[in-house]
């Protein structure tokens, strides 16, 4: 199978405590959240990763198989192990403990990408995260990219800044240039602040478009959306729900954009998509399971316009 969309990361087996103090078992990891939410909109989808030879691998291959998303050219090592993390809440936030040295995925290389695989997709999605777990698996998405950007493959970044894996100055650089080399930014505002020195959306979004980007979908949690492009830019609202764990809601938006830009919608309606689809991702507990299917975005979006 050669799917529309492939996405590159690491994947972890997630731990969320629940309030009477047990941790529900589910699945994370950036870019494979990614990849499922934009399964569930319709999206054909595939994901690249190295996972350990162990229960928690087998767990993603059972769970992207359920999905719908491709893993035929996921790699196992025998000799490592799948990353996990645990999630607390607390005042309304969200902690997260993470058991991932070492692991499968911060072992991969450039020389393990199917450069096939990757050159017949139409868009590629990587971020931060996955160049911050090791130098190997840096240069595997800086590989990645330059794969895609030959092949003519749309190429997406989100930065998802994790400042306890690497310095500041060393993410500011990597996430820099990997963003010279992508069409499609994705940052949040928190990271955007921290990676840029700038604290004003507009000069935000003016950053990365400068940086090279086509486009720019600057999330602003409760705020909505700031979207850019050289000719245009609009802040899209965002309907207050009952959140109780916005653990992957970023993750989420990235793919229902992602999927509404490959049905050819504009980047200012895919953002009004994926802000009714990141809303909905809070309502439950966990990275995957609250995620929402085309059919309730449509519905809750016929709702709120009504």
């Amino acid at each position: 199978m050669q799917p529309r969309i492939v996405c590159l990361g690491e994947p972890m087996l997630e731990f969320n405590r629940q309030e009477d103090g047990r941790y529900l078992a589910g699945h994370g990891g950036d870019t494979s959240n990614c990849a499922i939410a934009a399964a569930r909109q319709g999206a054909s989808v595939g994901y690249l990763t190295c996972l350990g030879n162990d229960a928690f691998g087998d767990s993603f291959m059972t769970l992207w198989a359920t999905e719908g998303v491709d893993a035929s050219e996921v790699r196992r090592d025998p000799q490592a192990h799948t990353a996990v993390y645990f999630v607390d809440h607390a005042d309304g936030e969200h902690r997260f403990t993470y058991l991932r040295a070492g692991s499968a995925a911060s072992r991969m290389t450039p020389q393990s990408l199917p450069q096939a695989y990757i050159a017949g997709a139409e868009m590629l999605h990587v971020s931060g995260i996955s160049q911050a777990i090791s130098d190997s698996a840096c240069d595997t998405v800086f590989q990645a990219i330059a794969l895609a950007r030959a092949s003519g493959v749309t190429v997406s970044y989100d930065t998802n800044l994790r400042l306890k894996l690497w310095p500041l100055e060393r993410a500011r650089a990597i996430t820099h240039a990997a963003m010279r080399d992508c069409d499609i930014a994705m940052p949040g505002l928190e990271d955007a602040v921290h990676l840029t020195g700038l604290d004003e959306p507009d000069a935000i979004a003016d950053f990365y478009l400068n940086l090279g980007a086509g486009t720019v979908a600057l999330t602003l949690g409760r705020a909505g959306t700031l979207v850019a492009t050289a000719q245009r830019r609009e802040r899209i609202s965002v309907r207050e729900v009952a959140a109780v764990d916005a653990t992957a809601a970023g993750d989420t938006f990235d793919g229902a954009f992602l999927a509404e830009l490959l049905e050819g919608r504009d980047p200012f309606a895919a953002a009004r998509y994926a802000n009714a689809a990141a809303a909905l991702s809070t309502l439950g507990f966990g990275a995957v399971a609250p995620m929402p299917s085309r059919a309730q975005v449509l519905a809750f979006l016929e709702a709120w316009s009504g």
